[in-house]
């Protein structure tokens, strides 16, 4: 450990060419350990975050039955849940909610190829300071080249599945009777932009799960590559 950490030092301050060399003369148990190899390995991690986690989403309950990721009210309808259960409208107000999970929970089938594509861009350079970054440093990767084409993907998708489950009629019907009580200022909301950017969150929150899983945790690199890649930045 104590002769890796100096090369992680080297790391952060040589360029491309330089880290070439410097990569090349790792030792690792059944080889050289090459650019190639790391930047495999840092796409396999993210692809495992892909079908591990994100496909979890989108099952049924998926982000319902998930407290990271479940999406509750935004804050302006908040009272809305709160004052149709204090009048005995629970069964109305568990509706609404679910129905917003379950838009999200068909949107995110969506997310998998723009995924792949960009796990596929993923460079030497770009793996280099993603493997001696911060726990969620794929993640913030992925996120960073895949937020504004998923939220084009989601937003129409999940306008769609309000259709589809019934949340269009559940959210007119339960924000009517909210406006329809004494003493309440009438609200009208954008829900599927809430919702597409909910859904948004939820998907690299549980991406950084696996991510810091495998980070962390020895025997969550469950194949040979990952272990050799990851061993490096147990040194930092």
């Amino acid at each position: 450990m104590r002769k890796i950490l100096p090369v992680l030092i080297i790391f952060t301050i040589t360029s491309c060419a330089e880290l070439q060399q410097v990569v090349n003369q790792l030792p690792q148990d059944g080889g050289v350990l090459s650019n190639a190899d790391i930047g495999a390995g840092l796409r396999q991690a993210l692809d495992f975050g892909i079908d591990k986690q994100v496909t979890k989403l989108t099952q049924t309950d998926g982000f319902y039955k998930n407290e990271l990721v479940k999406i509750l009210l935004p804050e302006e309808l908040r009272k809305v849940d709160k004052t149709l259960r204090d009048i005995g409208l629970n069964k109305l107000a568990d509706e609404g909610l679910k129905a917003l999970n379950r838009a999200a929970e068909d949107a995110v089938k969506e997310a998998t190829p723009i995924f792949v594509d960009a796990v596929k861009g993923i460079t030497f350079n770009d793996a280099k300071n993603i493997l001696l970054g911060e726990d969620n440093a794929a993640t913030q990767y992925l996120e960073t080249r895949t937020n504004a084409a998923l939220y084009d993907k989601f937003n129409p998708v999940i306008k769609q599945s309000f259709g589809k489950v019934g949340a269009d009629k559940i959210w007119t019907n339960l924000i009517t009777k909210y406006n329809g009580l004494p003493l309440v200022n009438d609200v009208n909301p954008d829900l599927t932009d809430y919702v597409t950017n909910e859904a948004l969150k939820g998907v690299y929150t549980m991406i950084a799960v696996e991510e810091k899983e495998i980070r962390n945790k020895i025997g969550s690199r469950t194949t040979d590559l990952l272990r050799k890649v990851f061993a490096l930045q147990d040194g930092r």
